[in-house]
C-alpha cells in the first residue's frame, strides 16, 4: 500500500464534478457515537463516508475500501474509533482505527465474500462473520476467525443482551430457518414455529438489558395463495420459539400487476433497536416505502412521500422529484442508527434519504440543491455533495463558451453547467434517454451539437456482453440541440431504433448540410449528409451478419473513417463468438470498410484512439474473453498491419485516451476487474507507464480535456462520476 500521507496528498489534487448520487446506493450505517459519521456503499464498487450526516460525502480510497453491497459495516460498541467492513463484492475483511479514513486488512482464516457482520456489543472480541461458504466467528476481536456449523444464506444475526455474557444467546435468520447457539456460536439449535418455508430476505432483533425486553423480526419472501397474503414481517417475542406474521393494518399487501404478471408486494429490510425493540420498520422495495410500527408490527404507518404535488409530500426534493415529480421507486438499502429509533436511512437506484424524526420528514443526502434557490422546481440547479455513483461517458468543454461543461452519463441521462462545472442542471426531456454515449459539436457553429442516445447502458461493459442487462428492444436516437444543449429534438429519420453509442460530425462537410456518422449498437454504421436530418445505413464490411454490434465511431482529420464491433457472446453455451469483432477502416466515406486488425483478432475491444498526426497510428483497449488472455492496450503504427501489446495492468483495458495536444501521450484506461490503479500515463507513445495513485476511483472509462489547459484532466469513471486533476502523476 502506498503510505496515509503520501496517498492523501496525492488524493488531495483531485476533485469529482458532477451531478451526485444517480446510481444504486447500499448498505447504509450510523455511527451509535456520531449519528453524525455514515458509511455508504455502492454497486459500482465506491464506497463513501460523511461526517456532517449526510451534507458532504468523501469517496474512500479504492486502495483503502471497495464498496460491498450485501454487508453493513460494524461500528465497534465502545472505541468510536474502530469500524469493521466488508472489502467489496469479493473482498476481505478491512478495520478502520481512524472513524473510516484509512483501512487495513485483519482477520486471518476469514473466506473472502463476506455478506455480514454483527459484533456483540457487550463484549465486542467476539464477531460473526456470513460469507458465500459459510459463517465464521472470531473471539479475539477479528483477528482470527473459525468456521462454524451454519451453512449459507444467512439474513441476520443478533446477540442476545438479555443474556448473561458468559452464556449469550445468538440468533441466526436463514433460508433454512431460525438458529440459536447458547455456546458463543460453538453449536446451533433450529427453533421457530410459524415460518413458512420462504426465502428469508432480512433479519434483525432488538434486545434491551435494561428491560428485559427481546424482540426477533424477519423478513420473507411473500406471495399471494387463494386470496391470502403469505410472507412479509414475521416476529417472535418467545426468544424464536414460535412466529407470528405482522402484516396487519396500515401495511401494504395489495398485488399489483406489471407485465403482463401479478406480484406481492416485497419487503427488503425490517430495522429495530435494543433502545425501543417494539420500534420496528418495514422497508418495501417496490413501490418504494418504509413503515413504522410502535407495537412491534400490529399496527402500522406508512412515513415515506415523494410525489412532488402530493400534499402528503414528506422528502425535502431532490432534481430527480424537480423533474419528474417523483423520486426513485425501488429500495436498495437502509439502515437504522443503533441508538436512536428515530433516526433511519434508505437508499434506492439514484438517491439517498434520512429521517431523524421517526418519519415524519426526511431529508435529501445525496445532493444538493445550488445556492440561491427556493424550493427545488424543474430546471434549477444542483451541486456535487460528493456522494458520486454515475458512470460517465464524455466530459465535454464547449468550444466557444468555455463556461459551459456537459456530462454524457448513464442512467441520469445528461448534465450541463453554465459556470464550468461548479452547479448543474439535470436534464430529463426526450429525446434523451436512459444514457447519453456522445457528443458532437457543430465546428462553426455556436451552441449546435447532436447527441447519441440509447435506452440500454453499459455498453461494450460486461453488464452487456453478458446479457445481464441486455434487451434486444433497446430503442436510440440522434437528438440536435441549437442552444448549448438545453432542450433536444428527435433527428432519427432513417435509424433503425437501436442505441445509439457514437456520432461524429465532419469538420470539412458544408454548415447546414453537416455529413455526419453514427454507431448503432446491434446495426452498424449510419450517414447522413443533411446535417442528421434522415441517415442511411453505410456498413458494407462492418462486422458480421451476425454481428453489428458498433460501440465507437471515429473520422480522423485526413477524412479516414473508423468504426470498432465489440463482442459477441453465446451466453447459453458460455462462448465468445469470433465472428465480427474488431477495428473496421473507411477511406470512401462509409461505402466499403476494411477489417484492420486481421494481424491481431481480439474477441472483446472495447475502444480506440488515433494520433492526430497520423492515422496509421492507432491505440485499441480489449478484454480477455473465454481461455483468451487478449486483455490490454494494442497498437500499431502502420495502418493495422501489426500489433504491439503495449500495457496490460489486468484482465480489462477499456482503452487508450490520446491527448490532444501531446500526441505522445497516452492514457491507459482500466474499466472493470481492476487489480490496482485504473488510470496510467505514457509520455513516450506506450513504451513507458506512470499510475495515477491518488485517483480515488479505479475504473476508468476515457480522459476528457480542457481546450484551453493542457495540464488538466477530466476522468470519465465507470460508476464514480467525473474526477478533475493533474494531466500527469
Amino acid at each position: 500500500m502506498i503510505p496515509e500521507n503520501v496517498l492523501r496528498e496525492k488524493m488531495a489534487a483531485w476533485e469529482n464534478l458532477g451531478i451526485s448520487g444517480g446510481g444504486a446506493m447500499y448498505t447504509p450505517a450510523v455511527s451509535p457515537h456520531d449519528p453524525n459519521l455514515i458509511l455508504i456503499a455502492c454497486d459500482m464498487s465506491g464506497a463513501y463516508r460523511t461526517t456532517d450526516g449526510g451534507e458532504t460525502w468523501e469517496m474512500i480510497h479504492h486502495q483503502y475500501l471497495l464498496g460491498n453491497t450485501r454487508c453493513w459495516p460494524v461500528y465497534h460498541p465502545t472505541d468510536p474509533n474502530v469500524i469493521y467492513a466488508g472489502n467489496g463484492y469479493r473482498g476481505d475483511l478491512r478495520i478502520s482505527h481512524d472513524r473510516g479514513l484509512t483501512w487495513e486488512p485483519i482477520g486471518e482464516g476469514l473466506r473472502g465474500g463476506i455478506s455480514l457482520l454483527a459484533i456483540d456489543q457487550d463484549n465486542p472480541d467476539c464477531l460473526l462473520a456470513a460469507t458465500w461458504n459459510g459463517a465464521y466467528r472470531s473471539q479475539d476481536a477479528g483477528k482470527t476467525w473459525q468456521k462454524i456449523a451454519l451453512g449459507r444464506g444467512i439474513a441476520g444475526f443478533h446477540f442476545d443482551r438479555t443474556s448473561p455474557e458468559k452464556s449469550r444467546r445468538i440468533f441466526v435468520g436463514t433460508n433454512g430457518g431460525v438458529f440459536v447457539s447458547t455456546d458463543g456460536g460453538e453449536s446451533w439449535a433450529k427453533i421457530g414455529r410459524g415460518l413458512p418455508p420462504k426465502d428469508m430476505t432480512h433479519f434483525m432483533g432488538g434486545s434491551n438489558p435494561d428491560t428485559g425486553e427481546l424482540v426477533l423480526y424477519c423478513v420473507l419472501e411473500s406471495e399471494v395463495t387463494d386470496g391470502k397474503f403469505v410472507g412479509g414481517v414475521y416476529r417472535s417475542t418467545d426468544a424464536g420459539a414460535t412466529w407470528q406474521q405482522m402484516m396487519g393494518d396500515g401495511i401494504d399487501t395489495t398485488e399489483r400487476e406489471r407485465w403482463g404478471r401479478k406480484f406481492a408486494p416485497q419487503y427488503d429490510y425490517v430495522l429495530t433497536t435494543d433502545v425501543r425493540p417494539m420500534t420496528v420498520y418495514a422497508c418495501q422495495g417496490r413501490p418504494m416505502q418504509v413503515y413504522r410500527s410502535d407495537d412491534g408490527g400490529e399496527h402500522w404507518r406508512a412515513t415515506l412521500f415523494t410525489e412532488m404535488d402530493s400534499p402528503q409530500r414528506n422528502l425535502q426534493p431532490n432534481y430527480l422529484m424537480a423533474e419528474m415529480g417523483r423520486s426513485e421507486g425501488n429500495l436498495s438499502g437502509a439502515g437504522i442508527n443503533p441508538v436512536d429509533p428515530d433516526m433511519v436511512m434508505t437508499t434506492d437506484w439514484m438517491c439517498a434519504q434520512i429521517t431523524r424524526d421517526g418519519g415524519k420528514t426526511w431529508d435529501t443526502v445525496h445532493t444538493k440543491l445550488a445556492p440561491g434557490q427556493a424550493e427545488a422546481k424543474k430546471g434549477d440547479r444542483w451541486v456535487d455533495n460528493g456522494l458520486v455513483v454515475t458512470t460517465v461517458w464524455y466530459y465535454d468543454v464547449d468550444p466557444f463558451e468555455p463556461n459551459r461543461h456537459y456530462i454524457c452519463y448513464t442512467d441520469i441521462k445528461f448534465a450541463r453547467s453554465e459556470d464550468a462545472g461548479k452547479t448543474w442542471y439535470s436534464q430529463w426531456d426526450r429525446p434523451l434517454r436512459n444514457t447519453t454515449y456522445e457528443l458532437a459539436f457543430d465546428p462553426e457553429t455556436s451552441g449546435k451539437i447532436w447527441g447519441a442516445f440509447a435506452d440500454l447502458h453499459d455498453i461494450p461493459n460486461n453488464n452487456v456482453i453478458s446479457g445481464r442487462h441486455y434487451w434486444d428492444r433497446a430503442g436510440g436516437g440522434v437528438g440536435l440541440s441549437t442552444d448549448f444543449a438545453k432542450t433536444w429534438e428527435d433527428t432519427s429519420t432513417g435509424l433503425p431504433g437501436k442505441p445509439v453509442i457514437s456520432v461524429v460530425v465532419d469538420p470539412k462537410s458544408a454548415k447546414g448540410a453537416r455529413t455526419l456518422y453514427a454507431g448503432v449498437f446491434e446495426a452498424g454504421v449510419y450517414k447522413s449528409v443533411d446535417d442528421g436530418k434522415t441517415w442511411v445505413k453505410k456498413s458494407a464490411g462492418v462486422g458480421s451478419a451476425t454481428n453489428e454490434r458498433v460501440c465507437r465511431v471515429l473520422l480522423h482529420q485526413d477524412g479516414t473513417l473508423f468504426a470498432l464491433v465489440t463482442a459477441l457472446r453465446d451466453n447459453e453455451n458460455d462462448v465468445f463468438l469470433p465472428e465480427g469483432p474488431g477495428l473496421y477502416r473507411s477511406r470512401d466515406g462509409g461505402e466499403s470498410w476494411e477489417w484492420i486488425n486481421a494481424s491481431q483478432p481480439l474477441l472483446w475491444p472495447k475502444d480506440f484512439d488515433i494520433d492526430p498526426r497520423d492515422s496509421n497510428v492507432i491505440y485499441m483497449g480489449a478484454a480477455d474473453a473465454d481461455q483468451h488472455r487478449q486483455g490490454g492496450l494494442y497498437k500499431t503504427t502502420d495502418g493495422g498491419a501489426t500489433w504491439t501489446l503495449i500495457a496490460r495492468e489486468g484482465p480489462e483495458s477499456f482503452g487508450g485516451t490520446i491527448h490532444p495536444h501531446r500526441p505522445d501521450w497516452i492514457y491507459h484506461c482500466l474499466t472493470e476487474s481492476v487489480p490496482g490503479v485504473g488510470l496510467w500515463l505514457s509520455k513516450d507513445g506506450g513504451e513507458t507507464w506512470a499510475p495515477f495513485q491518488g485517483l480515488p476511483f479505479r475504473n476508468v472509462q476515457r480522459v476528457s480535456f480542457d481546450p484551453a489547459d493542457d495540464d488538466t484532466i477530466y476522468v470519465c469513471t465507470f460508476g464514480g462520476s467525473v474526477w478533475k486533476g493533474p494531466a500527469e502523476p
